[in-house]
Order: structure tokens, then C-alpha cells, then sequence
């Protein structure tokens, strides 16, 4: 999970295109970088799915999200929601709204290291969406970024997980980077931002590498970041300050959840 929210403030200087779509762009961390909405959700679905049984129930699981991320919702009222997901955490009986928006991909990372079956894995990833994004395209994000989570974390080779992603949700993965970076621009969409990190994840050669390509994609970059963050994390060691200088970037709430996520997983 620390690997999201690495990612998260990592791109957060650079949302919008903001960048220059280069990897050397410098140092890891700078005075603007910050966690965002992306970092706060994260840490609100892993707290949901820590306070419940792993054998939970559809119904069980979808309450305890809702709570969590309502909960953190109005904590941190001003970390950069998309309009229709602010309406969400406001309402007196929230529903799902038929997003495929990124959203549901940048949160889900925690359910990645939960779970000891990749279907189970996908079950929950699904169930997390579909509060709120609940279109084929937002619940396909969830559950491919979990895949690849969870796949590298037991030592599937890139090349598996490439092929399993493709032959599973239909993605197209056949760009690299540098044919995608000329005319990518920022998108808030699953389908036009998971791809993309995956890839960034596919060329990476260490967790740095991956933060680094998916940066110079710009776009949506902090929510791209967090997203190929979240996979590097589970084939990659993390190096130390990376890991503490976005600890540290956090307030104390957020830090108290990933320490519980840490002390359950062994993962920050």
C-alpha cells in the first residue's frame, strides 16, 4: 500500500500535464509534493477491509468501504475529489453512480496483499468498486490492478502478467511508453489510465524506474503514479527513504492505518 501513496505524491506536483514527460525529472519528492485524495481513499479501503472478517460477506464488505470512505471523506473534505464522488461522501443514502472513472483503481491496492486467492482477490476488488463505480470499465480498473498485485507478489513473471491482463480484461498493451507519451493527456478514466500504468510497471526495472516512467506519461499523474506504485510495490523492494519521506508526508490518522496495514501484511 505504501507504494500507492509513494506513487500519489510523487506525481501530485505534476497532475494536469504539469510535467515535462521526461523520467529525469529530478528529485523523487519536492516541496510540492503531497498526498491527495488518492492517498486518503487508499488508506480508507484498507481500513474497512481490516476492521472485517477476510471471509466477509458481498454485503459486509460494501458497508464497511462505504462507512470507512464516507468517514475519511469528511476528514480530509479538501484532498482533490472528482465532483461526482464529493456528491457521494455528502449524501444521506449514497449509491453507486456508474463510474469508470480512476477512482476505483487508485484505492484498491490494500486488497491486493489481503487476500490468498487471486479470485478472492478479484471478488473484493470488485465489491470495493462497485459502491461507487460500478460500470464494467470502473469494476475491470479495480480488479486488473489487483491482479497484477497480487500476481507479482507471488513471483509471476512480467511476461505472465502481461498475458494474463490481456487475455483477462481485454486490455491493450501492445504500446510502450514511448509511443504512448507523445499524445497522451490527462484523462481521468480506468480505461485510458490502468493500461498505461500497467505499462509503466511492465518497463520498470525497480520500483524507482517504474515511479519514474509513470510520471513522464503526465496526465492524470498522480492517480497514474499511485496506481503503477501499487503494482511495483509487489514485485520491487521499496528503498527505505522513499518509504519514509512519504510516511512522513502523512498526518498522523493516515499514519495509524498504514502501521496496522503493516503490522497485519508486514507491508506499509
Amino acid at each position: 500500500m505504501i507504494g500507492a501513496i509513494i506513487g500519489d505524491i510523487v506525481g501530485s506536483p505534476y497532475e494536469f500535464d504539469m510535467g515535462k514527460k521526461i523520467k529525469d525529472f529530478g528529485e523523487i519528492f519536492i516541496n510540492e509534493s503531497h498526498f491527495t485524495d488518492d492517498s486518503v481513499m487508499t488508506v480508507a479501503v484498507a481500513k474497512a477491509l481490516m476492521s472485517i472478517d477476510r471471509n466477509a460477506n458481498e454485503e459486509t464488505v460494501k458497508s464497511a468501504v462505504i462507512s470507512s470512505m464516507r468517514e475519511y471523506g469528511k476528514m480530509y473534505p479538501y484532498a482533490g475529489y472528482g465532483a461526482r464522488f464529493r456528491h457521494w461522501l455528502l449524501e444521506e443514502h449514497p449509491e453507486p453512480y456508474g463510474s469508470f472513472g480512476n477512482g476505483s483503481a487508485m484505492r484498491v491496492s490494500s486488497v491486493g496483499w489481503l487476500y490468498d486467492s487471486l479470485e478472492r482477490t478479484r471478488e473484493v476488488a470488485r465489491w470495493t468498486a462497485e459502491v461507487t463505480h460500478n460500470h464494467p470499465e470502473g469494476i475491470k480498473g479495480a480488479e486488473s490492478t489487483v491482479s497484477v498485485i497480487y500476481l507479482a507478489r507471488h513471483n509471476v513473471s512480467k511476461k505472465e502478467i502481461k498475458e494474463y491482463v490481456t487475455n483477462t480484461f481485454n486490455y491493450d498493451l501492445s504500446k510502450t511508453l514511448s509511443e504512448i507519451r507523445p499524445t497522451y493527456h490527462h484523462v481521468e478514466s480506468c480505461q485510458e489510465t490502468v493500461p498505461q500504468a500497467i505499462t509503466a510497471f511492465l518497463e520498470g526495472e525497480d520500483f524507482e524506474d517504474v515511479i519514474r516512467n509513470a510520471v513522464s506519461l503526465g496526465g492524470d499523474c498522480d492517480t497514474l503514479t499511485c496506481i503503477a506504485g501499487s503494482m511495483a510495490e509487489g514485485m520491487y523492494k521499496i528503498p527505505a527513504p522513499l518509504s519514509a519521506k512519504a510516511f512522513a508526508a502523512l498526518d498522523a490518522s493516515l499514519q495509524k492505518i498504514l502501521l496496522q496495514f503493516k503490522s497485519k501484511c508486514n507491508r506499509m
